[in-house]
């Protein structure tokens, strides 16, 4: 695929990034696209491997194997490197449901098990499929595409993040008359309302839902399950159910000083500012600001990256993002061999944002949060930490050791906990009448997406636990069969 000696002749390009200084004044995407030209140029890296592990998409213990989704990578490389862009859309879109949103969010596993990426840098697949995508919506090539003949089946959809719009996009495209239902007032999910415009603008979003809706999906906003309408009286009232709601749950930190005022889920923080900032452009103010604060950001992962970057956008006094891990290595470890993903240490947007505003990487390595102390107000002013080591006996169990004397006092106006979610909120499962498994995760029947009601699937975080973007497209993708097989046998 692509040039044959491409990989040697030219180097690896990604998209250009707005200076940190200017992007931190705005809430618009920082990334910038490259040129035509440019993006060709790295299609034609694209090796004739005769393996290719980019698009295997296999799960090998707790590391993922290139794109979950099985996108034709190769394929729509070597289109890409002759410019046949549009046939390059129509392989793109066979597997993905939805490439402008991996395409920006994406941490694409696609490139960790990238040949070139033995001894050399990866072919940059996740731009080049933006840059496909974005050319197809550019250039008129991607119009409202509805079926032709209806089954007569109807389907309703709970949860409008992206496993439940993979998910009605599939359905849809059967044939099935689709209806989603969304809590929130705007659809999207975690794609509106989880993830920074900084990342993905919500006019991204926006011109998908439109598209869906021009292709007959009809989506219902402000309605939640159990409470604005019957779980009993969706089964009734459609051939089935899928639900795609998501693992919403937080994870909490149970530590003194918890109920004091100033410490909020991340998640929330998050919401907030892109309802306000959407809603008003911030003038309502209906939102947690940062301003002027000493922000303390609890959990090392890209939630609470996002969390620095917003705060840093509220011009916050001092930030700092606490992690318990050590720091990642700068090369993979023998522990951690291609094709597996790279757990290397880089520098994402919101550290490079603070790096230059503040003066240092933000984050802090292998920590744990004693207490929090308040002032006499009840408000958080100050939270205690120790530096760990993490260690494993012979049978895989991992111990937390405290260092003495590594005790520390941060000074805190705002605390943020990000440290991931636990599984779905318990109004989902109470309407439902289902269980979780002993990892707080929905009960499933093997991999039919079923449970134990009949005609209720699942998909997506809600099923999986918490995961990518890209595996919950994956995942709406793959229940939605399921569930075309269920309503068709029925015809029968």
């Amino acid at each position: 695929m692509g040039k044959d000696t491409g990989f040697i002749e030219y180097d690896r390009e990604v998209p250009l990034e707005r200076k940190p200084s200017d992007r931190v004044q705005d809430w618009k995407e920082y990334q910038q696209p490259l040129s035509k030209d440019s993006m060709e140029k790295q299609g034609a890296r694209c090796m004739d491997c005769a393996t290719p592990f980019c698009h295997t998409g296999i799960q090998l213990g707790k590391s993922m194997i290139g794109c979950p989704t099985n996108n034709l990578i190769p394929e729509w490389n070597d289109l890409i490197y002759r410019g046949r862009w549009k046939e390059a859309l129509e392989k793109l879109v066979k597997t993905n449901n939805f490439p402008e949103f991996t395409g920006r969010v994406c941490p694409a596993p696609c490139e960790g098990s990238c040949t070139a990426a033995i001894n050399d840098s990866p072919v940059a697949i996740k731009s080049i499929e933006r840059a496909i995508i974005d050319k197809g919506f550019t250039e008129g090539w991607i119009t409202p595409n509805p079926p032709a003949i209806r089954t007569g089946k109807s389907v309703a959809i709970v949860g409008s993040g992206p496993a439940g719009l993979a998910c009605a996009d599939q359905l849809n495209k059967m044939g099935h008359s689709v209806t989603v239902y969304e809590r929130s007032d705007r659809i999207g999910g975690l794609l509106m309302y989880g993830i920074p415009n900084m990342k993905l603008e919500k006019d991204i979003v926006e011109r998908r839902v439109r598209l869906l809706e021009a292709e007959g999906i009809q989506f219902v906003t402000n309605t939640e399950i159990g409470k604005d309408i019957q779980a009993v009286e969706l089964r009734k009232s459609f051939n089935a159910v899928i639900l795609c709601t998501g693992a919403h749950k937080p994870r909490d930190l149970f530590i003194e000083g918890r109920e004091l005022k100033g410490i909020h889920f991340a998640m929330d923080y998050l919401t907030a500012n892109t309802k306000s900032l959407l809603d008003s452009n911030l003038a309502d103010h209906a939102y947690l600001s940062a301003e002027g604060k000493d922000v303390v950001v609890i959990g090392g992962g890209d939630t609470g990256a996002d969390c620095i970057a917003t705060a840093l956008r509220h011009q916050c006094k001092r930030i700092v993002q606490f992690g318990k891990h050590p720091k990642l290595p700068m090369e993979r470890t023998a522990a951690n061999p291609w094709p597996e993903f790279p757990n290397t240490f880089s520098l994402d947007y919101a550290y490079e944002e603070a790096s230059v505003q503040t003066g240092k990487d933000p984050r802090e390595y292998s920590i744990l949060t004693k207490r929090f102390i308040g002032d006499e107000s009840g408000h958080v002013k100050e939270l205690h930490t120790v530096q760990i080591e993490i260690a494993s006996d012979l049978y895989g169990n991992t111990f937390i050791h405290e260092i003495p004397g590594s005790e520390k006092i941060w000074p805190a106006d705002l605390v943020l906990i990000a440290i991931g979610f636990s599984g779905a909120e318990k109004e989902l499962l109470d309407a439902f009448t289902l269980d979780q498994d002993k990892r707080q995760k929905m009960n499933v029947t093997n991999d039919k997406y079923t449970t134990n009601l009949d005609g209720v699937f699942i998909a997506g975080d809600v099923r999986r636990g918490q995961s990518l973007v890209v595996w919950a497209i994956k995942e709406g993708r793959e229940a939605a069969n399921e569930c075309d097989k269920y309503m068709m046998s029925k015809m029968k």
